[in-house]
């Protein structure tokens, strides 16, 4: 094989696959280096149990943040489904009643805040939403063009008050100013806390800006259903890929990098090495200082604070609540012991060094919307899958024995799951060829092994806001774009670039403009 390449692009996830499409189909010579035996990073689906012919989206599950743009510039052939319910969460003090948030019947949600006692949130609860609604169809527009500055980006929103509540003070704020009843500040609270560690009311901004990202994407916020899985997402990504020309090496993992775009990889027990003009990295900073041999002693490891658990049960259990059915309740995001209260109380102990006493969850069933996951047996047979996201359950707690802290964990989400259920889960778990009960837990310390996310992080560090400050350095393609490194020859393309995190596309795409904008200018300039 040819050793000089255009572009090299280390990591096979759906940023690297979107670099890939777009550099190629410009004409690029593309070759991408993964070192699994699939490309799709977390964005994958997967058989998770034995002899059981169901494809799980065993990692990443839902779509938001994804541009229609890159869909349609590259040609993708994927299909979202909106799901009617927006969520539903039992009251802990009192299960048999719970918040329903049904998008398609607004009489009924409000009546549902009614159930709980919350009347007067439930005004506050659709202003918040025509407010984000604003601030994303200001600001979503601007993740497919170079970085606005925070000016700017003020400027797109046009309102100092909400700009102020959203961007500059702790999230924190704005639940307790808004909203008056715990449960419902917890629902919100929720969407500052996926997969980011820290305090709703902690002045560093951590929450505030995941809960930016988890409103915006799309000028709508929604988050939808990839009907034939997550794996069906990057399937595509892969073929337009391939189609445009790309070289994708599966069985590489790459050992070093030199800031003159040497790339030395392994495959099939032999070194090699290749040269690219420009290398891209689709991997963690933290992960990519390393393989430069060049990593500040002062860098922290970034840290996830998640578990995942995967189930297929034979069918959806019965609920405490009469007034909801279960395709209502799962139809949705099912939010379990999320009260802020709770949140709160789960944060202090899991920073204590110890796994809380209620993990707070969040579930999500994803064959009520897209049944194509499961086989025609399986569907008729009225199974379904369940994917529990837990929180605040950090790296720091896996050190010392991690089989230990996967099993203490799946008892923990299965308990709290229960405490709302008229039914134990445990008893509606299908088995699998080897009679083992289709249930898998993934810590931050496996998803670290299996992905290569340093500390298990699904956003290869702290998010950062989808602007650039007004006094940060402009010179270049790459930091107009939100993609530079310290050398000028090495890019990121992963969820660790500006505007990173979540199944989006946008390090790739981002990083693949910076490239060919930098072309340009380096062709005037000769």
């Amino acid at each position: 094989m040819d050793n000089t390449h255009d572009i090299v692009i280390v990591g096979g996830g759906h940023n690297g696959l979107t670099a890939a499409a777009y550099l190629a189909r410009a004409g690029r010579r593309v070759l991408l280096l993964e070192r699994d035996d699939h490309v799709g990073g977390a964005a994958v689906s997967a058989a998770a149990f034995a002899g059981v012919d169901a494809r799980l989206s065993r990692y990443s599950y839902l779509v938001s943040l994804l541009p229609r743009r890159i869909v349609d510039e590259l040609g993708l052939d994927i299909h979202l489904a909106r799901r009617r319910y927006s969520s539903y969460t039992p009251d802990p003090a009192r299960p048999s009643a719970g918040l329903l948030v049904d998008a398609g019947d607004p009489d009924e949600t409000r009546a549902s805040f009614s159930r709980i006692g919350a009347e007067s949130d439930a005004a506050a609860w659709q202003q918040l939403g025509d407010d984000l609604g604003h601030v994303a169809r200001a600001l979503f527009p601007t993740v497919c063009e170079p970085l606005p500055t925070r000016s700017e980006a003020r400027r797109l929103v046009g309102n100092d008050d909400l700009w102020t509540e959203l961007i500059e003070r702790p999230l924190g704020d704005m639940l307790t100013r808004r909203f008056s009843n715990d449960l419902v500040r917890g629902v919100v609270a929720t969407d500052g806390l996926i997969g980011t560690f820290t305090s709703v009311h902690d002045d560093s901004l951590d929450a505030n800006r995941c809960y930016l990202y988890h409103s915006i994407g799309n000028g709508t916020g929604d988050w939808d259903v990839p009907i034939g899985g997550m794996g069906a997402v990057t399937g595509e990504l892969e073929r337009v890929a391939r189609q445009a020309g790309a070289r994708i090496l599966t069985g590489a993992e790459v050992t070093g990098i030199d800031a003159d775009g040497t790339v030395r990889y392994r495959q099939d027990g032999a070194d090699q090495a290749v040269i690219g003009s420009r290398v891209l990295a689709n991997v963690a900073p933290w992960v990519l200082d390393g393989l430069l041999g060049d990593r500040p002693a002062d860098t922290a490891k970034p840290e996830g604070a998640q578990v995942k658990v995967n189930l297929l049960l034979s069918r959806l259990p019965r609920l405490l609540d009469p007034a909801v059915s279960a395709e209502a309740a799962f139809g949705g995001t099912f939010h379990i012991n999320e009260t802020l209260s709770q949140l709160e109380t789960a944060y202090r102990q899991a920073s204590a060094g110890t796994v809380p006493e209620l993990v707070s969850c969040e579930i999500y069933c994803h064959s009520l919307t897209d049944p194509s996951i499961l086989s025609p047996d399986l569907v008729a047979a009225g199974a379904h899958t369940l994917t529990v996201f837990g929180l605040h359950t950090p790296d720091r707690l896996a050190h010392e024995d991690n089989a230990g802290l996967r099993a203490r964990l799946q008892a923990a989400v299965l308990a709290s799951l229960n405490s709302v259920l008229a039914e134990p889960i445990e008893s509606l778990l299908l088995r699998d060829a080897t009679g083992a009960p289709c249930i898998e837990t993934k810590t931050t310390a496996d998803l670290e092994e299996a992905l290569n996310l340093p500390g298990g992080d699904i956003f290869h560090g702290l998010l950062s806001w989808p602007f650039l400050e007004d006094d940060a350095p402009r010179d270049t393609a790459a930091e107009r774009w939100g993609v530079a490194t310290r050398h000028q020859r090495i890019l990121l393309c992963g969820a660790g670039a500006r505007r990173g995190g979540g199944v989006s596309g946008l390090g790739g795409h981002n990083a693949a403009m910076a490239v060919l904008e930098a072309e340009v200018a380096e062709g005037a300039a000769a």
